[in-house]
């Protein structure tokens, strides 16, 4: 830990960035995947989609630098590389290849959800050990998450 006159204590502090450092590499791995359905979504609402995918993929992008700039804050280092988040990611790898719409709305809705209940736990967890505010950043990345997931969920076709 680096030193700060941050009144947490140094224990609070470190449980809080290995804590951002475990979702700092999800969200790298949540961007690229994105990113990946971004780049290679087809079908007929193409272009609806592949904006769409740009939008929530920017968005997750500020979600890793406030995870990032979270960490720094408390004194801690931000393991931001796209090998630490490769190493250390708890997401479910996204499959390569080109697809369709439906078949990418299905995979990024998926690892949404998938990330939005583990910042859910994350900020149980930060509250628990004493962290408020770092509970409260997990809260506001939660609300945000679940917009985005509602915007790609309105791609995916009723059966």
């Amino acid at each position: 830990m680096h030193p700060t006159h941050n009144t947490l204590s140094e224990n609070i502090r470190a449980q809080s960035v290995e804590l951002l450092n475990k979702h700092l590499a999800a969200a790298i791995d949540l961007h690229a995947q994105v990113k990946q359905a971004h780049w290679n979504v087809h079908g007929p609402n193409f272009i609806a989609i592949h904006e769409l995918f740009d939008k929530v993929s920017a968005e997750v992008e500020d979600y890793s630098d406030l995870i990032a700039e979270r960490a720094r804050g408390l004194g801690g280092t931000a393991n931001g590389t796209v090998q630490t988040a490769a190493k250390n990611s708890f997401l479910v790898p996204y499959s390569l290849g080109v697809a369709d719409e439906q078949q990418h709305a299905f995979a990024v809705s998926g690892t949404l959800a998938a990330f939005g209940q583990a910042v859910r736990d994350a900020s149980d967890l930060a509250a628990d050990f004493g962290d408020v505010s770092t509970a409260d950043l997990f809260t506001e990345i939660s609300r945000g998450i679940d917009q985005q997931l509602w915007f790609v969920e309105s791609h995916i076709a009723p059966k």
